[in-house]
């Protein structure tokens, strides 16, 4: 297994503030008279409880369970893999964040593909550490990270942790388990893979078993924004080997996930069929948006995301549609990394498919 920065081997830092409900795991039983915090201070909240409910305002006075105990356990059932191997944080862009704190010093060289999810790269500024990028694969019906490329420049620049998304934001495309086992397989020793699973739940074989097994040396992250619809609520966890997590856990934010939006992923945990039904739906529309783009002459990439990237002739005529639209607006994502200007990202959902939404693509 790669190597933990010097500064978290050890036995510190320790989290000061485990939690109410961590508290009362460990003696058994529940506290009623809670005096020693100041979750609230008797708010009335007359105005949230009018507006929300009294449900909402019993889940805003309190801090969320900082060890999202109730959520891992439902993931631990639904995905076969032990409970001491889930971490749970706000969202994926929180979990990218936290790895790079919690893996790699300021200096260290880490790797990933040229345009992919922007958000990496700036943590990794943010982080002090030096980012080398790679082209990706740009063939016909293929436009996709280059492993071998990742693998050559983790080698050549010594790298410390090589990201990588898959499915791929934002062209889509998926490697196989076997293709990510081999480049695991084959990094440096003493160098991390950082898996983004973010669109994992639209895989045509999500949930498979063994599909979410915890792998040495890689962090395999994935979220509650897109197949659950919590975006705004921010929820996303992380599945590692538990050494991995315990040191993540000395940096991590104590609090950041709130009650509220671990209750309402504990609810959608607790009736997977509208998840499914979600699910369902995004491919089918994937796949009349992918029709409907290819009728109009456009070179559609095959996707295994909730979205399809258009790939156009040159990233001056993305840029000139992408702005037709958004006069008219409609917005769709163009990378802003030059390497895949090239592209427009359009999301699957039903307001894409309305008549003449997208006629401008045609100009």
């Amino acid at each position: 297994m790669p190597r933990f920065p010097k500064h978290l081997t050890g036995t510190g830092p320790v989290n000061p503030f485990p939690g109410l409900s961590a508290l009362q795991r460990r003696l058994g039983q529940d506290i009623p008279h809670r005096l020693g915090s100041n979750e609230g201070l008797d708010m009335p909240h007359t105005v949230l409880r009018a507006h929300f409910g009294e449900a909402m305002v019993a889940h805003v006075r309190a801090y969320g369970d900082a060890e999202a105990f109730a959520l891992r356990q439902a993931l631990s059932a639904e995905l076969s893999v032990p409970i001491e191997a889930l971490l749970v944080d706000a969202g994926a862009d929180s979990l990218i964040a936290l790895a790079l704190r919690g893996l790699v010093e300021p200096g260290d060289v880490v790797v990933c593909a040229g345009g992919t999810y922007p958000t990496f790269a700036y943590f990794v500024q943010g982080q002090g550490c030096h980012l080398v990028e790679t082209a990706y694969q740009d063939q016909p019906d293929k436009l996709a990270p280059d492993l071998e490329a990742l693998l050559t420049a983790a080698h050549k620049d010594g790298a410390r942790l090589v990201y990588l998304a898959n499915p791929d934001n934002p062209s889509g495309h998926l490697h196989s388990d076997t293709a990510i086992a081999e480049l695991r397989a084959q990094l440096p020793e003493d160098c991390w893979l950082l898996l983004d699973e973010a669109y994992y739940d639209f895989r045509d074989d999500a949930g498979q078993p063994g599909g979410s097994e915890p792998l040495a040396g890689v962090i395999r992250l994935r979220t509650f924004s897109k197949a659950h619809g919590l975006a705004g609520l921010r929820v996303g966890y992380a599945i590692a080997e538990p050494e991995v997590l315990e040191v993540l856990q000395k940096v991590r934010i104590h609090y950041a996930v709130s009650s509220l939006s671990l209750a309402a992923a504990e609810l959608l945990m607790a009736h997977p069929e509208e998840v499914h039904a979600h699910i369902a739906a995004v491919k089918q529309r994937r796949e009349q948006l992918t029709d409907y783009l290819r009728q109009m002459g456009g070179d559609v990439l095959p996707s295994h995301t909730n979205f399809v990237a258009l790939r156009l002739p040159s990233a001056d005529i993305a840029l000139q549609r992408s702005q037709s639209l958004l006069q008219a607006g409609i917005l769709v994502a163009r990378p802003a990394h030059p390497a895949l200007g090239h592209l427009l990202r359009i999301t699957a959902v039903e307001d894409a498919l309305v008549e003449g939404r997208l006629a401008l693509l045609e100009s």
